[in-house]
C-alpha cells in the first residue's frame, strides 16, 4: 500500500493458532473483488505456537502493498490485537473478520458499496454457519437500508464482523475492552450500533461463512461456564450505562437473558461442581434482579423464563 493511497477498507484479523483454517480466510481476502489497491489488510498475530505465523508473512511477502502483519506476545484474548489492528488502520472502514473464517468473493465491494449509497455507518452482511456452525437468521430475512438495535433482530447479531465507518470509531473512542477473555466484542459493537447514525442490513448475498473448528479451538468454545458468566455479567452491565431503563435497553437485554444466560444453565450445568453451580446461580440471579423486567420476562420463550 502506498503512503499516498487511503484505502475504502482495512480488514482486521487477530490470529492465534488457526491453521489451516487461516488459509481459506487469507486466500477469501486477496481474493475479494474490491481489488488489493482498495483494501488494507491488518493481521496481528497474537503469540501463535502454530505455523499461523509464518503463513501471515508467507502473504506479506506475497503482497506487501495489502498486508500489514504484526507479532506480539500472547494476550489471552482477541481484544488486544483488535485494538492494535484498529491503531494501524487508514481504510474509510473498517472490517473485522475471525481468523478461521472467510468471505464471499463480493462481500467487501458490495458492502462498501451500500455504506456509501446510504451513507451508514455500519453495515451488516449476511452471515451463514459452515462446518456445523450456528449462526442466527433472523437479521437476513430481508435487506434494509436503516434498522434500528431496538426493534430489529440485530441484538441476536452482536459480533463485531461488520463494516464500521472509521470515523465513527476514531470520534466515539471505540476500543475492545482487553480484561475480557471472552465476549469483548459485544461491548464494542453495542456502543458502535448505540451511537451510529444509520445501520444498514444486507440479506441479498453470502457475505461472511462463520466456521465451526473440528478441533472446537475457538476461545469461545473453550472457555467454561463461570469465564461466559463473568462476560455477560460485564456485557449486560456496560449495555445499563450506555441505554436507559425502559423499551430499547429492554430489548437489548432480551438477548442476553435468552441466550448468554439460558445457555449457563442447560444440561451440562448438572455436571458442575456445586460450589459452581451456586455460583452460578447467584450470577444468573443477580442479573435478573437488575434487568428482568416484566417486559422481558414476558417476552422470552417459556422454557427459558
Amino acid at each position: 500500500m502506498t503512503a499516498t493511497r487511503v484505502p475504502d477498507v482495512t480488514v482486521i484479523t487477530a490470529v492465534y493458532n488457526t491453521m489451516p483454517y487461516l488459509t481459506e480466510c487469507l486466500n477469501s481476502l486477496v481474493g475479494q473483488s474490491i481489488g488489493l489497491d482498495r483494501m488494507q489488510i491488518v493481521a496481528v498475530d497474537d503469540g501463535s505456537t502454530d505455523s499461523s505465523g509464518k503463513e501471515l508473512d508467507r502473504f506479506a511477502e506475497r503482497y506487501p502493498d495489502t498486508f500489514t502483519v504484526i507479532h506480539q506476545p500472547n494476550s489471552g484474548g482477541p481484544a488486544a490485537p483488535s485494538n492494535r489492528g484498529l491503531e494501524l488502520a487508514k481504510g474509510r472502514y473498517v472490517y473485522f473478520i475471525g481468523s478461521d473464517d472467510y468471505l464471499g468473493t463480493e462481500a467487501l465491494e458490495r458492502m462498501v458499496a451500500a455504506a456509501d449509497k446510504y451513507q451508514s455507518d455500519i453495515v451488516v452482511g449476511k452471515m451463514v454457519g459452515a462446518g456445523g456452525r450456528y449462526v442466527h437468521q433472523a437479521l437476513f430475512k430481508s435487506s434494509d437500508p436503516d434498522v434500528s438495535l431496538y426493534d430489529s433482530a440485530l441484538p441476536w447479531t452482536l459480533n463485531n464482523c461488520k463494516l464500521f465507518r472509521r470515523e465513527l470509531i476514531e470520534r466515539q473512542k471505540l476500543r475492545f475492552p482487553e480484561d475480557m477473555p471472552v465476549g469483548s466484542d459485544q461491548p464494542f459493537t453495542i456502543e458502535a450500533c448505540v451511537r451510529a447514525r444509520r445501520i444498514s442490513v444486507l440479506a441479498d448475498y453470502e457475505y461472511y461463512y462463520a466456521v465451526r473448528r473440528e478441533d472446537a479451538g475457538n476461545i469461545t468454545y473453550r472457555s467454561g461456564h463461570e469465564r461466559h458468566l463473568a462476560a455477560a455479567i460485564r456485557i449486560m452491565d456496560f449495555t445499563a450505562g450506555l441505554i436507559a431503563a425502559g423499551p430499547n435497553r429492554d430489548a437489548v437485554l432480551k438477548r442476553h437473558f435468552t441466550w448468554e444466560l439460558a445457555k449457563l444453565l442447560q444440561r451440562d450445568f448438572l455436571d458442575l461442581d456445586p460450589d459452581l453451580q451456586r455460583r452460578i446461580c447467584a450470577g444468573v440471579a443477580e442479573m435478573a434482579g437488575k434487568y428482568l423486567t416484566d417486559r422481558v420476562r414476558y417476552g422470552i420463550d417459556v422454557k427459558r423464563r
